[in-house]
Formats: C-alpha cells, structure tokens, sequence
C-alpha cells in the first residue's frame, strides 16, 4: 500500500463516486461492479489509468501505485475464483466456518444469492462475447 494519505477534501471527493463504497485516509473501496468492469476493460487492453479516469476517479488523486496495486490484487483474484474472487466479503465472512445447522430459509437464501451472481456473471460473459464478436467484425 501507498504511503501517501488521502486528504479530507480528497476523502470528501472520492465519497462522492458511485465506484466507491468507502474512503479512509489510507484506503478506498470500490464497489465489486466497478471491478467487474475493470476486468472486463483491461481483458479488452485498456490501461488501469485510462479505466478509472472514464469511471470519474482521478489518478492524481488516488495515485498511480494505488491504482496499479488494486489492478493486480483484482486480476489475480479474478483468475483464482472468477467473479466471486471480486467481491468483498468482508462483512459476510468472520473468518471462520459456521459450524451450526442451517435453517431451510437460509440456505434458501444463500443458494437464490448464488444464482444471482451466477446470471451476473452469465450476463457479464455475454456482454464480452459480443464485444469481442464486434471487433473481429471491425477488423
């Protein structure tokens, strides 16, 4: 991580993205459809820089190295689990498994969110189909 801290009005301003969930002095959190489509733009050969720049975050702001370290931790866990690697999970997950009985409705619950993300993430391949089918079209 950086060393440079984000100042309040620069907190204040990187609040105000909708690519952002929180904001401290020393880290951002985007949201996981920004880094959806992060990875889907950088699959496509767009620059990191050039990704937050279209999504309204400024790299002089953020920072280079921030956004560079933020590129490779997304990539690499895109490659180990897919979509699911992107999401934060931070507030679902203790850290330790659950050893109690599930109740019906919630493995209800957690199998219809399961299948919510796998139409997402069914949706986010066919929009990437369909790109890639248009540029060879291009070409």
């Amino acid at each position: 991580m950086t060393k440079r801290l984000l100042t309040k009005k620069e907190q204040e301003l990187l609040k105000r993205n909708p690519n952002v969930t929180t904001v401290s002095e020393k880290a951002i959190t985007y949201t996981d459809e920004f880094k959806r489509h992060f990875i889907a733009q950088n699959e496509q050969g767009k620059l990191p820089r050039d990704i937050f720049e279209e999504a309204g975050l400024d790299p002089d702001c953020i920072g280079l190295e921030r956004i560079r370290s933020s590129g490779k931790r997304w990539r690499a866990s895109y490659r180990e689990a897919g979509v699911e690697g992107l999401q934060d999970t931070r507030k679902t997950n203790s850290g330790r498994p659950s050893e109690r009985e599930l109740t019906l409705e919630q493995k209800i619950e957690r199998l219809e969110a399961k299948n919510q993300l796998l139409r997402a993430e069914n949706e986010l391949l066919k929009k990437l189909d369909l790109l890639e089918r248009q540029m060879l079209k291009k070409k």
